[in-house]
């Protein structure tokens, strides 16, 4: 009994020994339930329609459970009609063209099927978990007709007549949507999001929106997650980076609308400045159309042209400040040679296919223009007054990391970083060696100090700047390559100074097992059961590559759900999902509509990849370990009432 004082404040909860035995046993028998799915997805890149699809749908787990529950019994067609339902019940009820009569009869026996696979769906999860997702208003039907029985004649007409009321009191609609809502709630117990939900695709502050109401989540931050987070920092290099890249794929939506960024000044100071300039290779990738933001297409390509340039000179500044980053061979801008229009790559002269430079000073190229430093002011205000930005970042640091050890599984979005023979290499940050699982520590020890520390003190300062380089920097888990070839990309555009190389680390995990088992016992976890789960490499499905990796150890799931991606990978994206059962991976097509606004059939191909020796229960997961402490507690606590130690209330 020496923990006597926390024994007294868990008797608040649980006052007498009844109590008490009720919540032991409870535990226990929660322990013993088969663990929900999880569900790991990663490199989202903006494409909110596809992720809202891929969440409502299960990533096709939904549909093989209505397969499930009728077999044989309706049709193919029926099927895939009652899957679109669950998935978008309000839009399609509102497509329906029955008339009354036949309405009634479809609401009475897409009811009666849509209980039937909710009841599927909610054997993982006690009675009292299902309850709290059912929406209040419909708590008691719901509950009631979630467990009657087919076989219980004496019922029947009690539990019909709940549907036929439902019906004939003009609510039938709503409690559709209700258990086709609830259906997709129990479907996903926890989501896993592997970085990158931020750039590219058109509103990745819709999937914030979105993640923000999920119950039961984690993320591990991406390189483009870092780079928002490092601008809400007040990184004026990243703010101008993140604006370049939404004006390099026509987010407009995103940057005015979503966050409320003001372009106005980018866009005068553009118009002016660029006038007489094509900006031929700052055109705009039009993968999306901007629904309330309309932008010419070649006005967008001199702002973007005029933000990479203030990004370049930002970006130089900011490696000056920090030679210990080790990258002043990067600073190309300032290795110009301006007179000849030349830059020297790694020994080998190259000619710029853009020299037009009207706001940089071969003298002093990395200073900005008077009007630069003025427009910069007024991005970086809306940047700080950005309540939308702000709210979604803080929800980044509240539940997000760099990396997470769950239920046996490691997850983080690129690399660890390595050498090639396969040793963990060293990232020297603050005058002190980090590496390994220390290094992903520090990163998120400088990722909190950037945002939460003083504005402008000096070390939130040198902790915002450091998020530049964890978007980009060589030794960067997140990024994991030598170099960013954004400037290459522009000014030569050249198949052989756009390559960058990885980190041995992806080569070196991809073929051994061995490595794998070394990055497990780094982070102490049992490499029998364990698994590594990363993204940020795109995985060529189109030309045979598979996502699982070193015998079954590291599994890779950045499938391209990005538009940008799908040509190179051949599919739309990935999700693990693992079960009680086995590991499965759901290949994604690409997400298309028909008129009516609901989707064609996009489910998904789902593989097994791993089977469990023994069905997975609570009691094996993280989860049932927090369990088990809990009733090692609650029973100190029940032998401290029975020998009088701590006395009851009634």
């Amino acid at each position: 009994m020496s923990n006597i004082k926390y024994l007294e404040l868990l008797a608040k909860d649980f006052p007498n020994i009844s109590a008490v035995a009720n919540e032991i046993i409870n535990l226990k028998a929660i322990r013993r339930l088969p663990k929900g799915t999880e569900y790991f997805i990663s490199d989202l890149h903006g494409e909110y329609e596809a992720f809202s699809h891929i969440l409502r749908s299960a990533s096709g787990i939904i549909r093989t459970k209505v397969n499930d529950v009728f077999e044989s019994s309706i049709t193919d067609e029926e099927c895939n009609q009652l899957a679109i339902l669950i998935y978008y019940p309000e839009r399609f009820q509102e497509n329906l063209k029955l008339q009354t009569e036949e309405r009634k009869q479809w609401e009475k026996v897409t009811i009666h099927r849509l209980i039937q696979i909710c009841k599927m769906a909610s054997t993982k999860y006690t009675r009292s978990k299902v309850r709290k997702k059912i929406p209040a208003c419909y708590a008691y039907v719901i509950d009631e007709l979630l467990h009657a029985e087919d076989n219980d004649y004496d019922k029947k007409k009690y539990y019909n007549e709940f549907i036929y009321s439902l019906v004939d009191v003009g609510i039938a609609g709503e409690f559709i949507t209700a258990i086709c809502d609830l259906i997709q709630k129990l479907s996903v117990d926890r989501l896993h999001i592997v970085g990158d939900i931020f750039d590219r695709g058109a509103r990745p502050d819709k999937i914030m929106n979105e993640l923000i109401e999920f119950e039961n989540l984690d993320i591990q931050w991406g390189n483009h997650d870092i780079s928002w987070m490092g601008a809400a920092t007040g990184n004026r290099a990243l703010m101008a980076n993140v604006i370049r890249i939404c004006l390099s794929y026509n987010s407009f939506d995103l940057l005015e609308d979503g966050y409320g960024i003001n372009l106005r000044a980018l866009s005068e100071f553009a118009e002016k400045i660029y006038s007489e300039d094509p900006c031929e290779h700052f055109m705009p990738h039009l993968l999306d159309q901007n629904e309330t933001d309309f932008v010419d297409e070649n006005l967008t390509a001199k702002m973007h042209k005029a933000i990479a340039v203030i990004q370049f000179k930002l970006e130089g500044q900011l490696i000056k400040r920090h030679p210990e980053y080790n990258l002043d061979d990067r600073i190309l801008i300032e290795q110009v040679d301006y007179a000849n229009g030349t830059l020297m790559l790694e020994g080998k002269s190259y000619v710029l296919r853009d020299r037009n430079f009207p706001t940089l000073d071969p003298k002093n190229p990395l200073q900005l223009s008077r009007e630069e430093e003025e427009l910069m002011r007024i991005i970086a205000h809306s940047f700080e007054s950005s309540e939308q930005l702000h709210r979604h970042v803080k929800f980044l640091y509240s539940h997000g990391n760099s990396c997470k050890c769950i239920n046996s599984n490691l997850l983080f979005h690129g690399c660890i970083p390595m050498t090639k023979e396969g040793e963990f290499d060293v990232l020297v940050v603050e005058g002190d060696p980090y590496k390994g699982k220390d290094l992903f520590k520090k990163i998120d020890e400088m990722a909190n100090d950037a945002y939460f520390l003083p504005r402008n003190s000096k070390l939130q300062e040198e902790a915002s700047d450091f998020m530049w380089y964890i978007w980009c920097g060589p030794l960067s888990p997140v990024f994991g390559k030598d170099k960013i070839t954004t400037y290459e990309n522009y000014f030569i555009g050249l198949k052989e100074t756009k390559h960058e190389e990885l980190n041995p680390y992806f080569k070196l995990s991809q073929n051994s097992e061995e490595i794998c088992c070394k990055i497990f016992e780094e982070f102490g976890i049992d490499p029998e059961k364990a698994h590594i789960i990363n993204g940020h490499v795109p995985v060529k499905y189109k030309d045979g590559e598979n996502p699982v990796k070193a015998n079954g150890k590291l599994f890779v799931i950045d499938g391209g759900i990005a538009k940008a991606y799908q040509p190179r990978t051949g599919i739309a994206g990935y999700t693990l999902i693992f079960n009680s059962r086995h590991l499965s991976i759901a290949e994604h097509k690409p997400f298309k509509k028909d008129l009516s606004g609901l989707p064609n059939d996009n489910t998904p191909n789902v593989r097994t990849v791993d089977v469990m020796k023994s069905r997975v229960t609570v009691a094996d997961t993280d989860t049932g370990k927090e369990l088990q402490n809990q009733i090692n507690d609650l029973t100190e606590l029940l032998d401290a009432y029975k020998k009088g130690i701590i006395k009851e209330k009634v």
